[in-house]
């Protein structure tokens, strides 16, 4: 389970007080730089008849070209008494296909320079390779080719379910703080079974998955109308469509299962938790909070509120904890933490804060450090000019996810909003929405979403002494 890319946060915000004074930095703001010309990348959008989803994006900055294909199946809508199951089909799709012997595709990459991976988020599944742009098609084939054929056989499985236990063992089971916060949150603070089981898997579900059961897995979600192929790079786009039409054009769609119910019910009651690390030497607390609905006038709004308490060294939780009380080495927040970014999920999700603390620091201490700020947010509008200068830090954060991993950060946005809104080009219109968030509506989704009520605590106990 690839957790490579790093998160950018977003916060909710609420209800507001018309006549308190407006809130203001401690730190003095720097310039804000006059307006820059909003993003513009290339997008071109095309859905084949087989429902297959097809998304074009040209770059002509470098000889390099990302083939990448998302799969509507992630963490938190897999079976039930399956726990796991996706990550482990994420292993499987390596195991060779029709025309392309175990292993092969992983060497027709990298001996061609390329890279390439696979991960599992909550509520896709991809796989993707960076490579010279000469040989687009021969990757665009050999993504059509495991599409098409893969090869499921009881040896493959075996093997994979072995490799993904190991995993969890070294990643999680036998690593100090293996599964905080990203693993343990969801767990503790949603309710919904989708969203609350352990991702991972546990290991008598995974021993459980039958050959049965992996193929129709596969040809359940691992068909066309269940997908999205997205090509960015050096390449002319009518010349790639017809490449994604050829190989993928002749596959069948397969009828698609309603959705499961991923809603969760409003929060009124803070949750409080303890778990104890065997293997960790400092207590650790994550905190988190309900985030607001996905493309909400408050979503965005939530996401300046990250940029204002938990981003950088100017943030409020830094310069509190950090800086003025010397409660802790660092603090970190974001939406999705640790498995993505705001944008490249679906369902309900988390805005979380992690921080390590000494042991003579005490819980409550640190959680009213904390309060102390995010108060501020919620009896107080910001100034202009603390909310501009959280849309620079907003932008800068974008613009790296965009460029991340030779671009493919650009990728994984522009197959997220294909998967889930039907138009990638939203891409585009992201830092208008950013723009769009005013003072008030800062107060009121801090309000709303930052209420006491609405957030779990968790405090993990260490079981070893440090040295």
């Amino acid at each position: 389970m690839n957790r490579a890319l790093p998160p950018l946060a977003l916060l909710p915000l609420v209800v507001a007080a018309a006549c308190a004074p407006a809130v203001t930095s401690d730190i003095a703001p720097a310039p804000v730089a006059a307006a820059t010309a909003p993003l513009n990348i290339p997008v071109e959008y095309h859905k084949l008849d087989n429902g297959l989803k097809v998304v074009l994006s040209e770059d002509h900055t470098a000889p390099i070209v990302t083939v990448a294909v998302y799969y509507h199946i992630g963490l938190r809508n897999e079976p039930r008494d399956r726990t796991g199951f996706a990550h482990l089909f994420e292993h499987m799709m390596f195991q060779g296909s029709g025309n392309l012997g175990k292993n092969e595709y992983i060497q027709l990459v990298q001996r061609n320079g390329g890279v390439l991976n696979g991960s599992t988020r909550f509520d896709y599944t991809n796989y993707f390779a960076i490579v010279p742009a000469h040989i687009m098609e021969t990757m665009i084939w050999a993504e059509a080719d495991r599409m098409r054929a893969l090869e499921i056989t009881q040896e493959n499985l075996t093997n994979q379910q072995e490799v993904v236990k190991n995993e969890v063992r070294v990643n999680v089971l036998n690593a100090p703080y293996g599964g905080f916060p990203w693993l343990d949150m969801p767990q503790y603070a949603n309710t919904n079974w989708y969203n609350a089981h352990n991702f991972y898997g546990d290991l008598a579900d995974l021993d459980a998955a039958t050959l049965a059961e992996v193929r129709e897995f596969f040809r359940s979600y691992y068909a066309p109308n269940n997908a999205v192929v997205v090509v960015s790079g050096d390449f002319i786009a009518a010349e790639a469509l017809t490449m994604v039409r050829r190989y993928f054009g002749g596959i069948s769609p397969q009828p698609q299962s309603p959705q499961p119910d991923i809603s969760e019910p409003r929060q009124t009651e803070e949750k409080r938790a303890t778990k104890t690390d065997l293997l960790a030497t400092r207590p650790a607390m994550g905190i988190s909070y309900h985030a607001p609905p996905r493309n909400t006038p408050e979503w965005y709004a939530m996401g300046l509120i990250d940029q204002i308490l938990g981003s950088g060294r100017d943030s409020w939780f830094y310069q509190e904890l950090v800086q003025r009380r010397a409660l802790t080495g660092g603090v970190r927040s974001g939406i999705n933490i640790d498995l993505g970014n705001q944008f490249n999920y679906q369902g309900p999700i988390l805005w979380t804060i992690a921080l390590f603390h000494d042991a003579d620091k005490l819980p409550d201490t640190l959680i009213s450090a904390l309060d102390s700020q995010i108060e501020r947010l919620r009896t107080t509008p910001v100034d202009q000019g603390l909310l501009d200068l959280a849309r620079v830090k907003m932008r800068s954060g974008l613009y790296d996810t965009i460029e991340q991993l030779f671009g493919f950060g650009k990728v994984d946005l522009l197959a997220s909003f294909a998967l889930y809104d039907d138009d990638p080009a939203r891409i585009n219109s992201l830092e208008a929405e950013f723009a769009s968030v005013t003072p008030e509506l800062i107060l009121r989704t801090a309000q709303e979403y930052l209420r006491p009520d609405n957030r779990t605590i968790l405090t993990i106990q260490p079981g070893r002494t440090a040295p």
